[in-house]
Parts: structure tokens; C-alpha cells; sequence
């Protein structure tokens, strides 16, 4: 066995997705469904290509899973790991220790977060970083007397992970049904999606009536009942959802209004994926916690954790005590020293003004184009993530039947040709690496064409239009 395993790739696509199928459980997966199918085998990466086991290359557009924002095979984060790893590869956070790299990137993150946020708690993903929270609001009402300040608000087909906390915290419906979630004093309002929801209404107004949600909530269970309220600047697994302009702004004032603390989940959006360095710039907003992982190192390595705003921060620290939570790999050293070297790239390269001023701007141009399409009622950009909403009929905005899955043909169409654009419904996503070039935009836009146009005639082809 170890002889097979010194040789990984002496194996054909056949026989690892035979050992795949015998061992290995997907993460949401179809088990027996892949196992009949075998899974797709991804061998080597390079910049914003993927290579499969038959030799295919493949453009990511998804950044891995919104992770490689510096790109793939990128020197300076491997060396750094290795530097790490002969030095010190594991320490704990415990026992009121600390290492270098993690209080390096304490530092650091200070500096590139914006002002309020001088203090960090490390997890290993967002996943913990949003369980974290959940204890911090809690505890921190506690401190202040307020312990019946529990209920935590967030909203429909949000992703906030998928642990017991977080995949509560997270609004989708299909997570919900399994394993008795949500758990108490977690409640959801709907989501700010033009689209589907406010079509009767400019997106202005629309944003004005999303926000207004919250605060309906929060009179319906008592403001002295709800700790917070969570959302992503823009919701990245649930489809790409851009808020309109007035939708942020507008809850900003309405937790204000209530004293209530704002948690901006800053997984998918932080370090640069707006064009700021994290999507609550973008937005206007300024929130009290903010949970971040995946682009921190550029999914090298895993790490997620939480920055702590000074209102809270203060509490914990000058009238908390001891915070009963914590995680093994808090403060990784090998996971925060790539996390150093992924920051000091995306600064020295300029990756973020990049994003804001030239690569952003032109995906959003490129992806107008894409809108034409017969089967494209929306498409939408915010820095550098995008989404195309397919549709059955272009005039009236009406769309397929679920039960058909056409975003899921499409996205079989986009695999085909080379191409990773994933598929939330009929919303067809994409995030690439923030290093991609106004040429590779137009070889993903190029791409994306041909498997709108694949996909037009397939569903042609079985009757559906």
C-alpha cells in the first residue's frame, strides 16, 4: 500500500475513482450517485488552470471554492509553509502561549482591516469562525447583563458553513432538513434578491423594502431579545446576490437604531474580491465582528477566524474573564505564516486596486455582453464575482421549472469545455483568482458563450423552450 501511495500519479482516472469511490465521502454529495459516475480527478494547478487526470485543462473561475484569490503555484506561500514546517509546524494556542506567525498576522490583519477591528481570534474555516461568533455574541451580552439578548438574525439561502452553528446560522432550506436545524434563537428574514423578489420595484426601493425586514423582525421578537444580525456583503454560495446600493446602508441603521451588533461574514468577500479589502468597504457598512477564512492564504492552507471590533473586544477583554472556546489549530504557525506571505502578495502586486480599477471593471463589461444571451435575464458583477441568471423566457424574466435543472446542464456543458462556473439553481457563478488578465476574462467570457449557447440548444433539444 505505502508503495502506492509514494506514486500517486502512476494510477489511471479508472482506477482512482475506484479507490475513490470505496473510501472517500463527499462533501454535499450524492454518495452512491458519484460512486456510479466517478468523480473528476484534479492532478496539478498553475495560475487560474486546473490539469484533470486524462490531461484536460480546465480555467477556474471559481478559485477552487472561492479560495486561490493570488492564483495557483504562487513560490512565495510554498516557501514560506516549508520555512514554517522546519522551524516550529505546530503549536497550540493554549496554555497562554502564542508563536510568531500568529502574532504576526494579528498585526497585520490589523493593519489591513478597516480601523475598528484591532483584535483577532483564529479558527481553521469560516465554518468555526461562524460558530465562534455565536458563542462571542452570546457571551458578550452576557458580560453586559443582557443574557436574554440570544437571538441571532441572519436570512434565506445565506451560507454561513456547515457545522451545527453555522449551517444554522446559513438560510438554506435543503441544509435545514437534515439534523434538526436551525438551532433555537436563530431566525432568518429574506433575502435582498431583485430578481426573484422585487421586480415590481426599482432596486433602490427594493433595497429600501429588504432592509426594512430586519427591523420588522426585530420588533416582532423584541429588540431586547436579538444579539445580532449576519449576512455576507454579498451572498457568494447562494447564487452571487449583489444587494442594490440602498440595501446596506439601510441596515447599518436600523442595528444601530437597536443597539444591536452587525456581523459581516467576510469568507467569499474579504481580502479583495469586491475591490476592498473586504466587502463591508464596499458596502458601507461597519460591523462589529467579521468573520473571514479561504482568501486569508489563498486556500494554500486552511485558517478562518474572527476580527473583533473594539465594542466587543473591550468587553471580552477588560470584563469577560476567562471565554471558554477554542480550537486546536487556532493560530496555526504554518497556516498564519502563509496567511503573511498571501497578504504581503496581495499588497506588494496591488491586487486589491487591481480588482477595483481594471480587472473588476472590465469582467463587469464583458459580462454585460453575456446578458444578451436568450437564455440570460440578469447578469451581475460586484468586483470579481459575477452571475448569470438563466431563464425561460427573456421578456417576462420567467424561469425553468426547477425539477429540470438547467443550471446544472449548463454547468455540464461549462466542465465539458473547460471551464469551472458552478451552478446555484439556474444561477451560473463564477469568482476567479484575482490575478487573472483582461485575456483570460475574455477566454472565460468566450467559454461561457459557447456553454450558454450548448445549453440553448440542449434544452431546446428536449422540449423545455
Amino acid at each position: 500500500m505505502n508503495a502506492v501511495l509514494n506514486q500517486p500519479h502512476t494510477r489511471t482516472t479508472a482506477e482512482w475513482q475506484a479507490a475513490d469511490a470505496a473510501h472517500y465521502l463527499h462533501p454535499f454529495t450524492d454518495f452512491k450517485g458519484l460512486a456510479n459516475k466517478g468523480s473528476r480527478v484534479i492532478v496539478k494547478a498553475d495560475d487560474i488552470y486546473l490539469w484533470d487526470s486524462d490531461g484536460r485543462k480546465i480555467l477556474d473561475a471559481m478559485s477552487g471554492l472561492w479560495c486561490v484569490n493570488v492564483g495557483y503555484g504562487r513560490q512565495e506561500l510554498i516557501d514560506a509553509a516549508t520555512r514554517q514546517l522546519k522551524e516550529l509546524p505546530f503549536y497550540n494556542s493554549f496554555f497562554q502561549t502564542a508563536t510568531p506567525p500568529a502574532i504576526e498576522l494579528a498585526e497585520l490583519l490589523a493593519e489591513v482591516t478597516p480601523p475598528q477591528f484591532q483584535h483577532v481570534f483564529f479558527a481553521g474555516s469560516g465554518s468555526e469562525g461562524n460558530d465562534t461568533v455565536v458563542r462571542m455574541v452570546r457571551r458578550y451580552w452576557d458580560i453586559l447583563g443582557q443574557p436574554q439578548r440570544k437571538v441571532i438574525i441572519s436570512r434565506r439561502n445565506a451560507y454561513h458553513g456547515s457545522t451545527m452553528a453555522g449551517a444554522s446560522l446559513g438560510g438554506m432550506s435543503g441544509m435545514h432538513e437534515q439534523g434538526g436545524l436551525p438551532i433555537p434563537d436563530i431566525v432568518h428574514i429574506e433575502q435582498p434578491f431583485w430578481f426573484e423578489l422585487g421586480r415590481n420595484q426599482s432596486r433602490d426601493d427594493f433595497g429600501r423594502t429588504a432592509a426594512s425586514w430586519l427591523e420588522a423582525k426585530i420588533l416582532e421578537i423584541g429588540a431586547d431579545k436579538v444579539a445580532a444580525f449576519i449576512g455576507e456583503p454579498v451572498q457568494g454560495a447562494g447564487g452571487v446576490i449583489v444587494p442594490p446600493a440602498t440595501y446596506w446602508p439601510e441596515i447599518q441603521k436600523i442595528c444601530d437604531k437597536h443597539g444591536i451588533l452587525l456581523v459581516s461574514d467576510e469568507v467569499i468577500c474579504g481580502f479583495g474580491r469586491t475591490g476592498q479589502w473586504f466587502g463591508c468597504e464596499t458596502m458601507g457598512t461597519k460591523p462589529d465582528l467579521m468573520t473571514f477564512a479561504k482568501g486569508v492564504t489563498s486556500g494554500y492552507i486552511p485558517l478562518g477566524g474572527v476580527m473583533v471590533g473594539e465594542r466587543v473586544a473591550k468587553v471580552l477583554i477588560d470584563q469577560g474573564g476567562e471565554f471558554a472556546h477554542g480550537y486546536t489549530y487556532s493560530g496555526h504557525p504554518v497556516a498564519c505564516a502563509v496567511a503573511i506571505a498571501n497578504i504581503r502578495v496581495i499588497q506588494k502586486e496591488g491586487l486589491v486596486e487591481r480588482v477595483r480599477e481594471d480587472v473588476g471593471p472590465y469582467l463587469a463589461q464583458r459580462y454585460a455582453e453575456l446578458a444578451e444571451h436568450p437564455l440570460v435575464g440578469e447578469a451581475q458583477t460586484c468586483g470579481l464575482m459575477g452571475a448569470l441568471q438563466l431563464v425561460k423566457d427573456k421578456a417576462s424574466g420567467a424561469t425553468f421549472d426547477p425539477a429540470l435543472e438547467v443550471g446544472m446542464v449548463c454547468r455540464g456543458h461549462c466542465f465539458g469545455n473547460g471551464l469551472i462556473m458552478r451552478a446555484v439553481g439556474d444561477r451560473m457563478i463564477i469568482a476567479p483568482p484575482l490575478v487573472i488578465t483582461r485575456a483570460q476574462i475574455d477566454e472565460l467570457v468566450a467559454l461561457a458563450r459557447r456553454c450558454l449557447d450548448l445549453t440553448l440548444a440542449d434544452v431546446k433539444a428536449r422540449g423545455w423552450l
